[in-house]
């Protein structure tokens, strides 16, 4: 369970310097701690969409994978990003990512940032 919430708040994190970066990765809310609630959840539809989905794509783009030597693991990133915008927007928070290429220069920020995060928060393994 630590471990958890540990990654959430990584995500939450890494999604937040996103915002903060990219003018088309956009989370709006009347109040900071309306935002900050909006991220939290967003980090775990994220994390739900990474969980769920990702594993699924990666398996049926194995020979992308192989052919392109791993970089289309960012496309794959932007398109986790992307329904996660979506998944969003079905739920109505407002988080919105708009275009392909915000999503994948957000994907590699998050990336980056939540590998960052994750070495410097505690672990329980």
């Amino acid at each position: 369970m630590k471990n958890f919430i540990v990654k959430t708040i990584a995500n939450a994190g890494a999604l937040a310097v996103a915002v903060w970066l990219l003018d088309n990765i956009t989370l709006t809310g009347d109040s900071t701690g309306r935002k900050i609630g909006t991220l939290i959840v967003v980090a775990l539809v994220f994390g739900l969409v990474n969980f769920l989905v990702k594993p699924l794509v990666k398996v049926l783009t194995f020979p992308l994978f192989v052919l392109t030597l791993g970089l289309i693991t960012l496309v794959v990133n932007a398109l986790m990003l992307l329904l996660t915008s979506w998944v969003c927007g079905e739920l109505n928070l407002s988080f919105h990512v708009d275009g392909f290429w915000t999503a994948v220069v957000g994907a590699l920020i998050i990336s980056v940032v939540s590998w960052a995060l994750n070495l410097v928060l505690p672990d329980e393994d």
